[in-house]
């Protein structure tokens, strides 16, 4: 497909189991980033795949908040979005077998960023992800936000993408060829596509493309389809903030084709730092049961990768699919306030003392 351009600007983004990686912290992409190319070796892949883990798993809260709030879910948007939170979900099966390909165990259960807060990592500084339903405002400063694409088809430049972390990283891999051992690797059905074990390098080239093509398309056009012929996630974004569909005329894209209309939504109100103030006792009993879920979910997703074991990542599946009762009881319930609903934390709470991997109290 010919180049184009986009004449439509985005926002401005200021076995055994083996020992896990370390959780980042703050600053770690630019410090992955900053290592030499002859001192990035098989220690660096590691640690820069467990930064993805990361900021795979920071995307799926926000944007199942804005899902979830969604009151018609046969609705274009709705369908836009639940295609996309199945990838991300794809995203980080691929890295997380990634990481288990080269030896390592993804730390899952105590890697979920504070909402609002940065991404991991320290990548897109200036960024804060909240969580909230859906609004204009949520779609263009979060998710468009999250998804903005390296290359100048859509936005100026500005701070290092996520899709620039994944090219460096796959550079390394090139590199340093390091061994892929099947061992621990999931293969799974993830929405339309299938999660497969790593063991070529170009099994590893193809999950790095299409990780970075889903999220922010392709050099040469934003409308890489690879299922129900849905753009990149950065756009098909830009097709709800806009309402209206992506489309190319002379070489170049813009948001003028068919109407995509803005959803009702329900009105969730941005989660606050530090959580909701002094909940209400059903408000409190549903964040709790939502959050018990909720780590029930990340403790059977940290222990499916730490042991290979396909029946944990079943009960990953099935603890995502109860998250939905809790937290649309959730935004039916006004905020003292009266100018919106509640919502979900997504907070992970402590394993109890003794308690094996995937046990929550």
């Amino acid at each position: 497909m010919k180049s184009a351009t986009l004449a439509v600007a985005g926002p401005a983004v200021v076995g055994a189991a083996a020992t896990p990686a370390k959780a980042s912290v703050g600053g770690a992409v630019a410090r992955l980033m900053d290592t030499p190319g002859e001192s990035r070796d098989a220690e660096w892949i590691k640690g820069a795949l467990q930064v993805a883990v990361e900021l795979e798993l920071a995307t799926i809260p926000p944007y199942l908040c804005a899902w979830w709030s969604i009151k018609d879910r046969s609705s274009e948007c709705a369908r836009l979005i639940a295609g996309i939170i199945n990838d991300e979900m794809y995203h980080m099966g691929l890295v997380c077998n990634l990481l288990a390909a080269v030896g390592g165990t993804p730390r899952i259960a105590d890697a979920v960023p504070s909402y609002p807060g940065p991404l991991p990592g320290g990548v897109r500084q200036g960024l804060t992800v909240y969580l909230s339903g859906l609004t204009k405002g949520y779609v263009h400063d979060v998710m468009m936000a999250i998804e903005a694409p390296e290359a100048p088809l859509a936005r100026v430049a500005g701070p290092p993408s996520i899709g620039s972390f994944y090219t460096a990283l796959l550079t390394a891999f090139h590199e340093v060829g390091p061994a892929l051992s099947p061992q621990r690797q999931l293969p799974h059905r993830v929405g339309a596509d299938n999660l497969v074990v790593m063991r070529t390098l170009d099994d590893v080239e193809r999950a790095i493309e299409i990780i970075k093509e889903q999220g922010e398309g392709t050099d040469a056009s934003p409308d890489a389809p690879f299922s129900n012929h849905t753009p990149a996630h950065y756009y098909a974004f830009g097709e709800i903030y806009h309402e209206r569909r992506l489309s190319e005329s002379n070489g170049v894209w813009e948001f003028t084709g068919a109407a995509v209309p803005f959803p009702d939504a329900r009105p969730m109100e941005v989660v606050p730092s530090g959580g909701w103030p002094s909940p209400a006792g059903r408000v409190q009993r549903l964040l709790r049961e939502f959050d018990r879920k909720f780590t029930t979910m990340l403790n059977d997703l940290e222990d499916a990768w730490a042991t290979g074991d396909p029946g944990a990542l079943d009960s990953a599946v099935r603890a995502m699919r109860s998250l939905e009762s809790p937290a649309i009881s959730l935004m039916g319930i006004p905020t003292p306030g009266g100018s919106g609903t509640y919502g979900p934390q997504f907070r992970s709470l402590p394993r109890r003392p003794g308690a094996t991997v995937g046990a929550t109290s």
